[in-house]
């Protein structure tokens, strides 16, 4: 697969984001209040990932730490569907006659999607209907608040493909959010977790009907959007990185973050409104 490799090869970072920016292979727009919206776009076939949709996807998120006019993302899909994963003709079929250079540069480069989302300072909030499947079900669980449907149906197919589930950090993320035994039967089987199994284990911030999911999605983001924004993006990193710490780190290293927050003008802001009995207007610096 040597169109993969070198010049506008997608598995390497192209561009950094920004609120009007446009995409090429999804949907982006992002409105007066700093929310962002990512739209998989592919509704006829339940908006499969592509090598260049997963590359571009991958650098937009990248490309949002440095987007200070983005202060919050939603991830959705069109058509009534999250994601279906990887697109069978488009990534699967070309996978198998790749060589292992050529694969681990692929499995890498789905993995950065899963780090870029994770590592940028914006909340990412899922907006989750439908199909939530393979490597869509990663995406998912990479947001930092997902919102489902009752229809939502999320599986993590990898062994189905005859694969491993340790997929994009899978092995990693799932059993931190909904527990090491539920984990290792989704994992296992690749079998279809409920929306009510979702909601009840923690996967899901909250069910809505399908008509209403954006909305309800949108409206959190713009909530996130309007508050500390240096401080949520602080927030999300500590609670990115004590997972490693100790409990005497961690303590250690949020008195840092904090003091660090202090010297916001936001804190002063916050002060200064609630010494007025006003509420705050954050700016974010």
């Amino acid at each position: 697969m040597k169109h993969y490799i070198g010049a506008g090869n997608p598995m390497r970072p192209q561009f950094d984001a920004r609120a009007p920016y446009q995409a090429k292979h999804f949907a982006w727009a992002c409105d007066a209040q700093g929310v962002g919206t990512v739209s998989l776009n592919r509704p006829e076939r339940k908006n499969p990932l592509t090598f260049d949709s997963y590359g571009e996807l991958r650098d937009l998120f990248n490309g949002l730490r440095y987007a200070t006019d983005v202060k919050a993302v939603v991830v959705t899909g069109e058509g009534g569907n999250f994601c279906s994963g990887g697109d069978v003709h488009d990534i699967i079929g070309p996978l198998t006659k790749m060589t292992m250079p050529e694969l681990l540069e692929f499995t890498r480069m789905t993995g950065d999607l899963v780090k870029a989302m994770r590592g940028c300072p914006q909340p990412v909030i899922g907006a989750i209907d439908g199909v939530c499947a393979g490597a869509g079900a990663m995406m998912a669980l990479a947001c930092d608040l997902r919102y489902g449907s009752p229809a939502t149906k999320t599986a993590f197919l990898f062994t189905r493909v005859g694969l491993a589930g340790a997929d994009m950090g899978a092995c990693a993320l799932l059993p931190r959010v909904i527990g090491q035994g539920r984990a290792s039967e989704l994992l296992f089987t690749g079998r279809s977790m409920t929306a009510q199994e979702g909601l009840a284990w923690g996967f899901f911030n909250a069910l809505h009907d399908s008509g209403e999911l954006l909305d309800k999605a949108t409206a959190m983001a713009r909530e996130l959007a309007a508050g500390p924004t240096f401080g949520h993006g602080m927030t999300k990193t500590m609670l990115s990185q004590e997972w490693a710490m100790t409990i005497e780190q961690a303590i250690e290293a949020e008195a840092q973050a904090q003091a660090i927050c202090m010297q916001t003008q936001d804190f002063r802001r916050a002060y200064e409104a609630f010494a007025a009995k006003q509420k705050p207007v954050f700016l974010g610096d």
